[in-house]
């Protein structure tokens, strides 16, 4: 049986451009009003701070979206 883990293959990070830069913004400036309502919304439902903030959740949103955006 082969021991893979000597000779793992190295995953090589894409070098993020100004493009991706640019349209990871505007997703971002875009995805935070609405992060922003969506936090209060469950700050009153759920009655606890104890969640994620809205920079971070608007933050998740254009890291997720944005290399999609790129893939194609």
């Amino acid at each position: 049986m082969a021991n893979i883990t000597t000779n793992m293959p190295r995953m090589h990070a894409r070098r993020r451009g100004a493009e991706f830069h640019f349209y990871f913004a505007l997703i971002f400036l875009a995805a935070l009003p609405i992060e922003t309502v969506r936090y209060v919304l469950q700050v009153a439902k759920r009655r606890t701070l104890n969640l994620r903030g809205p920079l971070a959740r608007a933050w998740k949103e254009a890291d997720a979206i944005t290399p999609l955006i790129f893939s194609v």
